[in-house]
């Protein structure tokens, strides 16, 4: 049961931005996501994004649950803000609380050196402000070296492989997409904390559509609604 908690756990680290260019998002306001687990739907992702002044701020909240034969098994909460100023990226929070485990991430820019000072359950110190907090519904995490996590600050560098254009249907509706593959660099890592994640981005609007990963069950994070 403790391997399965991890593996689920460590999508949701390497899934909850830190680089700039979020010009590409400004007439989005709210993005919805179906969680699955081979394929039920166990809980569901949301974003809103709030302008004022030329900055924007991104609210998150994800919630899911496990269950098996009427009892819950885990449960599931994380409530995130990330705030850019003029484009570019100035701070993150997030609280989460992982089965009645609580943990925690501040992230801010030092605009002087241009470096992050990370705060969190996992990590505290400085970071490149090159790494990127793992939201993927920013389409700059496909140029980062190292994701930060959402929950507790733990740097986790990567490999991004483009594997090609796709057409995929979700509810009834095609989408073209591009197709990128996302694993840890660090291959001597426990298998449970490996990171090998497949995003789908619109490849008009650069919209998160889809995100899939195999760790005790199949995973998929489905578009259900934006605007």
């Amino acid at each position: 049961m403790k391997k399965f908690i991890l593996s689920i756990l460590f999508f949701l680290i390497t899934s909850t931005s830190i680089l700039s260019q979020t010009g590409h998002y400004t007439n989005f306001n709210k993005l919805e996501y179906n969680l699955y687990r081979n394929n039920k739907l166990i809980g569901n992702h949301k974003f809103d994004f709030y302008r004022k002044d030329g900055n924007l701020e991104v609210k998150s909240l994800v919630e899911f649950k496990i269950s098996k034969l009427g009892v819950d098994l885990y449960k599931y909460r994380a409530e995130s803000s990330e705030i850019y100023e003029n484009n570019v990226f100035s701070k993150f929070s997030a609280k989460t609380n992982q089965n009645k485990k609580k943990k925690y991430v501040n992230i801010v820019r030092n605009m002087k050196d241009k470096q992050l000072s990370v705060d969190g359950s996992s990590y505290k110190g400085p970071a490149s402000s090159e790494y990127i907090v793992g939201t993927w519904w920013n389409h700059e995490i496909v140029k980062a070296k190292a994701q930060i996590s959402a929950i507790s600050g733990r740097i986790i560098k990567q490999d991004v492989t483009f594997i090609g254009k796709e057409v995929i249907n979700i509810d009834g509706k095609n989408y073209n997409t591009l197709h990128f593959n996302f694993k840890s660099s660090n291959e001597d890592l426990p298998p449970e904390k490996i990171l090998n994640t497949d995003i789908w981005y619109d490849e008009e609007s650069l919209l998160w559509v889809k995100a899939a990963f195999d760790k005790t069950g199949y995973w998929e994070y489905r578009i259900k609604y934006y605007n």
